[in-house]
């Protein structure tokens, strides 16, 4: 027999637990009846996805109710507004799933971590597998447990109808970039003059800017692997989670699930598609495309996903990547770390890939076959090692063959992207393609607060940007293809003056080397586009001639640990933290002859975490006016459904959306 509880009651235990904030029972999930997706969903029409509820009985902690004992006689019912509401199985005509029950464990606020007591809930919960909503308008689901209590979730089915006004979409992801960076990565790279600057970034002379706002489903800062999910799904996500809503139970693959961009264009154009990234191809980014799973950390299986599809059941078939290139070599050579001990070589291989293991070969590939990519182990060394400082990928143990020698023939994002676009354009012919292109170590450089190094990732993403530009031009197609620059998130970075590093160095205390920094009208101009005496990095326009002016740029980020700075590039790449008697503490060894700045973070954060900046669209050719404004992260996915003619059932509403011809950049060649 189920206890009766008032509305009241149940309300001020799920008030108890969410105030909290930093523990929760479920995050999408307030009260103790769950629906997933939850309220305020959005769909396209047309586009496959999950229903999961969930009815809780916590055990014990502050929301213990019923003995522990979930409702399994709970009903759920779906109507459109106006409509009367049906049930889930009649309106969507699906059986009845079976009934699941399990339990989990939680902590509801920080003092209970420390005592290790968990709070322990007991579920009841079915799940509905490929479901779809096809008409547009607002829709209203109800879930009914514990004797009349309930849940209501209301869901959008945006009318986003339109005919195909785009044939190619290039999306490029600055990873964790934001304004202030770009306006950095401007004055390290571009000269100026009395307040003036003699070129441009190409981003500068992108005709639509807009921003996008990142949070998640459950927080405001978010990692790469949700924020990226919800750019291709449309759906918010839970930090770690890619295209699914993150439910209670204990399988990372059996949450309810919803229908990627790839997944879409591939069931309704049979469009190519391709994804290319300086990361590993395991990581959050790239395997976002493809990936249904709440842990990012499952690399394995998510290069499996991309290949061949879920990993426990398939809604659809689609044909795995035209295109595949980037890092991680660790989970494609058979070992311990592939899936399941496999040569994913081989695997794509049998499946008909071309593969590359260098540049050299990169270049040699097949444009009109499927090609396999992946040139070291782990993440791809930055510009700033392949260009500046070429010695130091002697030191790494990264081939991509057993990761045991360095990989001296590596390309970098330029020459993986044009080639990228070259094939899809004749893989995908008259039905375009889809591709992901992402500078990673933005975002990872930033991380370990290694400024040079993510800003030098940063011109080459601007410099890939301008060689596709110039490629898509030459294949005759860059007035049928929209390109959209932007970030999946940003972190809390600034330049705030210059600094002297030659008198910082000089001086024998911290406080005395703070003087180094000149701030207004001390802050000099920039140095990075004066040839250094005797130094020649023949980088080619656009980037720094000199990466150690004696003025540098003084940065830093809002969020970080302990740290020495002296704002010179480091030779190697940096390691600012390291761990030691009580947490981490600002390495001796890395700045030292900087100052000490005291840490933000919690003493077991060894790096800069993400913020919660919004962060910049760029847009160029058809629906570009699309994207001006400021919007929602998963508003990208919907802009590019409407674009690309993806949401059925449709005849076109009209738009039109005219692109302007692109300005070419003005390149300063250097002497």
């Amino acid at each position: 027999m189920v206890a009766k509880i008032s509305t009241a009651a149940l309300l001020a235990g799920a008030i108890t637990a969410v105030s909290a904030q930093t523990y929760q029972r479920l995050g999408t999930c307030p009260t103790l009846g769950c629906v997933l997706p939850p309220d305020q969903s959005d769909f396209l029409p047309g586009q496959f996805f999950d229903l999961r509820v969930e009815v809780h009985a916590p055990v014990n902690g502050s929301e213990a109710f019923n003995n522990g004992v979930p409702d399994e006689k709970f009903t759920v019912t779906i109507g459109k507004t106006g409509e009367e509401p049906k049930p889930i199985t009649e309106f969507f005509e699906v059986d009845e799933p079976e009934l699941e029950k399990w339990d989990f464990g939680w902590y509801e606020d920080l003092y209970a971590e420390d005592a290790k007591q968990k709070s322990v809930v007991n579920v009841a919960s079915k799940i509905y597998r490929r479901i779809v909503l096809k008409e547009p308008g607002d829709y209203q689901v109800t879930l009914k447990y514990y004797d009349g209590e309930t849940t209501v979730a209301n869901w959008v089915v945006r009318d986003v109808r339109n005919k195909k006004k785009a044939k190619n979409i290039v999306f490029f992801i600055g990873d964790g970039m934001t304004t202030n960076m770009i306006t950095a990565a401007r004055l390290l790279g571009h000269e100026s003059i009395n307040g003036k600057f003699q070129s441009l970034l190409q981003l500068d002379q992108f005709p639509v800017l807009g921003h996008q706002m990142t949070h998640s489903i459950d927080s405001f800062i978010t990692d790469s692997a949700n924020s990226a999910a919800a750019l291709y799904s449309g759906h918010k996500g839970t930090v770690n989670a890619m295209g699914v809503y993150v439910d209670s139970s204990k399988d990372a693959f059996d949450d309810p699930k919803v229908e990627t961009i790839i997944e879409l264009i591939s069931r309704i154009w049979g469009s190519a598609w391709g994804a290319v990234t300086t990361a590993t191809l395991a990581d959050a980014t790239p395997t976002a495309l493809t990936a249904h799973t709440r842990s990012r950390g499952l690399y394995g299986p998510l290069i499996d996903q991309a290949l061949n599809g879920m990993t426990n059941y398939t809604w659809t078939e689609r044909e795995g990547p035209d295109v595949y290139f980037g890092g991680g070599a660790e989970q494609f050579y058979a070992g311990s770390a592939s899936y399941q001990g496999k040569d994913y070589y081989e695997e794509f291989a049998k499946a008909g890939y071309s593969v590359s293991l260098n540049k050299t070969s990169l270049e040699s590939l097949d444009v009109n076959k499927k090609a396999l990519g992946v040139f070291c182990k782990g993440t791809m060394p930055v510009w700033i090692d392949r260009n500046i400082y070429p010695e130091n990928l002697k030191t790494f143990k990264n081939d991509p063959v057993a990761g045991k020698e360095p990989a001296l023939d590596l390309p970098g994002l330029k020459e993986m992207t044009v080639k990228a676009v070259e094939i899809l354009h004749n893989r995908g012919g008259d039905k375009g393609f889809f591709l992901m292109s992402e500078a990673a170590s933005i975002d990872k450089q930033m991380h370990a607060m290694d400024y040079d190094r993510a800003l030098g990732d940063l011109l080459e993403l601007d410099d890939t940007v301008a060689a596709t530009i110039d490629k898509l031009e030459e294949l005759g197609v860059l007035d049928e293809t929209l390109i959209v620059v932007s970030a999946d998130h940003g972190h809390g970075f600034d330049v705030y003056g210059n600094a002297d590093t030659k008198y910082l160095a000089d001086q024998k205390d911290d406080r005395s080397k703070r003087g180094a920094i000149g701030t207004y009208a001390k802050s000099g101009l920039s140095q990075y586009t004066s040839p250094a005496p005797g130094i020649s990095y023949n980088t080619g326009a656009n980037f720094p001639l000199n990466w150690t002016p004696r003025f540098t740029i003084a940065a830093g980020v809002v969020a970080h640990p302990d740290v020495r700075e002296d704002y010179v590039i480091s030779p190697t790449p940096r390691t600012p933290a390291v761990d030691g008697d009580g947490g981490n503490y600002a390495n001796p060894k890395d700045s030292p002859n900087g100052f000490l700045v005291n840490g933000t973070l919690p003493v077991d954060e060894a790096q800069g975490v993400h913020s919660l900046t919004d962060v910049p669209v760029f847009a160029m050719g058809p629906c570009q006016n699309l994207f001006g404004g400021v919007y929602n992260n998963v508003d990208i996915f919907y802009k590019f459904a409407q674009c690309f003619g993806l949401g059925v059932p449709g005849e076109g509403n009209g738009d039109e959306c005219k692109a302007k011809k692109p300005k070419r950049r003005s390149l300063r060649h250097h002497n």
